[in-house]
């Protein structure tokens, strides 16, 4: 079995998008598509730069969905590749849910783009700037983040945010409690706490007015039944209920983003094989989490060349 996977936050750089611009038709189609949704020439954002304006978190979500479904559009219009036939499980880190729906045809490509615009606006609005922040746990497993974050709350808010892989936990809350987090590392047993260079602090109770803005939105948002089931990253768990598919996407704004249990669920239920389309970032935490599966990512015309002959 064959699980599709999706990039989240992070997987940018700026120039991405360009080669597959230049080579296909196809993907050049889709970029206009994503700049006409969103009345913004996001495409020379993503080429051009500057970083600064790419790493903006409302210019970060849609870019990268962008250039991952751009990624698999030049594989359906070049290729003759389709989703349902070669795939049985769809995921996305974050973001990259949203990304997944795409491919899997819940949402077409505009409500796609506007919504992860919107997301990127709320997530940045909800805590003003240098109130929150993110670290990652590096040496760090499920049980001792949420020991470190226990410890440090102290009142705040300091949560795990993103069960990345066995060794990978990301925390979220206040600044200050997030810092006195990373000072306790080692008495936790922790190996390294790693302030992230983000703009809010994602996927905990402060982000709250985002999760409601994004409520109304998905509440007016059309979807249709996935070509294949998306495993939720509240849930670790695969979904194909349109209605179930956006309250779980408003409560992952908040939530925790359960890839471990995601990517080890998928292992369990006969996935064999996870192709990382668009990035490189999930490829590495699924081989830490099930060792023995075929890993692959799919980037470059080459990379979907040879995807290609394979499936």
């Amino acid at each position: 079995m064959r699980a599709f996977l999706f990039p989240g936050q992070g997987s940018q750089s700026v120039g991405m998008g360009k080669a597959l611009a230049d080579a296909s038709p196809a993907a050049r189609e889709l970029f206009q598509e994503v700049d006409a949704a969103l009345s913004q020439n996001l495409f020379r954002i993503m080429v051009e730069g500057p970083d600064s304006d790419l790493t903006l978190t409302e210019n970060a979500q849609p870019a990268i969905m962008a250039n991952a479904i751009a990624t698999l559009r030049v594989m359906q219009k070049e290729g003759g590749f389709t989703l349902a036939d070669k795939g049985d499980y769809v995921a996305g880190h974050s973001l990259g849910e949203y990304s997944a729906l795409c491919a899997a045809e819940a949402f077409d490509i505009t409500t796609t783009a506007r919504l992860l615009k919107l997301r990127g606006q709320a997530m940045q609005a909800a805590v003003p700037v240098g109130e929150g922040a993110m670290a990652a746990l590096l040496g760090a497993d499920i049980d001792k983040a949420q020991a470190l974050a226990d410890a440090a709350a102290q009142g705040e808010v300091c949560t795990v945010a993103n069960d990345n892989d066995p060794s990978q936990v990301v925390i979220s809350g206040h600044r200050a409690a997030i810092e006195r987090a990373i000072a306790m590392v080692k008495e936790h047993g922790i190996k390294r706490g790693v302030l992230l260079p983000v703009s809010a602090p994602f996927h905990c109770p402060l982000m709250q007015p985002a999760a409601d803005a994004m409520a109304q939105a998905l509440a007016k948002a059309s979807i249709n039944a996935p070509l294949l089931p998306v495993y939720a990253n509240v849930l670790a768990a695969p979904i194909a209920d349109g209605e179930e598919i956006k309250a779980r996407l408003v409560e992952q704004v908040t939530g925790r983003v359960r890839w471990r249990e995601s990517v080890a669920a998928m292992w369990d239920a006969g996935v064999t094989d996870f192709v990382e389309v668009g990035g490189k970032v999930l490829g590495p935490m699924v081989k830490r989490i099930a060792p023995d599966a075929t890993v692959r990512s799919i980037v470059t015309m080459d990379d979907i060349e040879a995807a290609l002959a394979a499936f």
